[in-house]
């Protein structure tokens, strides 16, 4: 008898979003016992950026899933303390980002790329990595400024000696930050800061891809070869050599006109329980690609921070809404004193308005903010209604 492979799995657009919203934490239950340190591990990558407008990012990834969590307890959770042994580290996956320190294995592979990467932006003189790991192994943990200075003291890209070598060891893994001081880093040696059971576990490039594109997977609840590939920024080429040993489930998802592949766990049993309704910052993994959350929610987003101000069309840090596991408008927030600011509101229809009103006192409350004020509304018609709901819910 010849092998004969399992059926493609065949799922509706509706039942693809609703995998891909539980994958991401944002259906269903909220897992409250595991905290900020149990969003980190389910998603495997939250982004870090240093735009600071409600809150910055890797903040805004757990308040989106588990609520009003206190801001101090999502840095505690993230970064060591001294006495702490090590439970996330940064590094560079989908970005900067932080990742489980389970997942450092994972990373030899991007870890032996760089060491074997034959041009740098940056030159060394003789010697100068070398003392930079003397010098943590002498004095401990140290920020850059204490190795001897971030910057040569020109524009913001002309970094120091001292923190061009660190920045290097941290690319090779010599060293690593599982810590910041305020938003700076602190450097340590890897083989101090990082727990001896994953410091020597030796994989192939092609195991530590296959692992990635597992956990990439099950992050994503399904996707197609360019979402799984662009998770933790894999070449779709390595995506490709891995998959049909990756433990992933081929399926055709609706509308999608593209193969596709989804975790297991994911199709066990249907996706159901409570929406959270919520702003999300452009940055969260639900959101960070583009085309595929064009795909699932038929929304269209675009960081406009970078772009020039006359050019904007939703606001310099527009945030998508999120409720009913759909995608209903966006806002751009700010702070003044104690009032959350929305300078600038987009709804899909007048009917999401409530839901935005409630996410926005929700936010409003969250980073101590007793009021919320609408500057602008687009499209017009939609300021009543919001200003009603916002009324309503206060």
């Amino acid at each position: 008898m010849t092998f004969q492979p399992p059926a493609t799995v065949a799922l509706s657009a509706d039942e693809a979003r609703r995998i891909a919203l539980r994958a991401q934490g944002l259906l269903g239950a909220p897992d409250r016992r595991a905290g900020v340190r149990g969003v980190l591990r389910h998603l495997g990558a939250v982004q870090l950026d240093t735009i600071s407008v409600l809150a910055r990012s890797h903040e805004l990834v757990p308040y989106a899933r588990l609520g009003a969590v206190d801001r101090r307890t999502v840095e505690a959770a993230y970064w060591s303390s001294d006495a702490d042994e090590a439970h996330a580290f940064e590094y560079w996956s989908h970005a900067a980002c932080i990742l489980p320190v389970e997942e450092w294995p994972h990373f030899a592979f991007r870890r032996r790329a760089y060491r074997a990467r034959p041009q740098w932006h940056h030159e060394l003189t003789d010697g100068a990595y070398e003392r930079v790991l003397k010098q943590l192994r002498a004095e401990g943990p140290l920020t850059a400024t204490a190795l001897g200075g971030a910057k040569n003291g020109g524009e913001w890209w002309d970094w120091s000696e001292s923190k061009i070598a660190v920045e290097r060891a941290l690319m090779h893994g010599d060293v690593v930050c599982t810590r910041r001081r305020g938003w700076k880093r602190v450097y340590d040696l890897a083989e101090r800061a990082i727990p001896t059971a994953f410091q020597h576990e030796d994989l192939s490039d092609t195991e530590c891809v296959r692992r990635l594109v597992a956990l990439a997977g099950r992050s994503l609840g399904v996707g197609t070869r360019e979402d799984i590939a662009d998770y933790h920024r894999l070449k779709n080429a390595q995506v490709d050599e891995v998959i049909a040993d990756s433990g992933l489930v081929p399926v055709e998802v609706e509308g999608w006109g593209k193969p596709a592949w989804a975790d297991p766990g994911a199709l066990a049993t249907a996706p159901r329980g409570r929406h959270r309704t919520t702003l999300l910052s452009p940055f969260d993994s639900l959101i960070w690609d583009r085309p595929r959350t064009e795909r699932v929610f038929g929304f269209t987003h675009r960081l406009e921070a970078y772009v020039p101000k006359p050019k904007r069309v939703h606001g310099y840090f527009a945030m998508p809404l999120l409720s009913g596991g759909r995608l209903l408008g966006r806002a751009d927030p700010a702070r003044e004193g104690s009032t959350l600011v929305a300078r600038q509101v987009s709804l899909d229809s007048p009917r999401s308005a409530p839901a935005m009103a409630e996410a926005l006192w929700e936010a409003a409350s969250w980073v101590g903010c007793t009021d919320v004020r609408v500057d602008r509304t687009l499209p017009a018609e939609t300021h009543k209604p919001l200003l009603a709901a916002l009324g309503a819910a206060r």
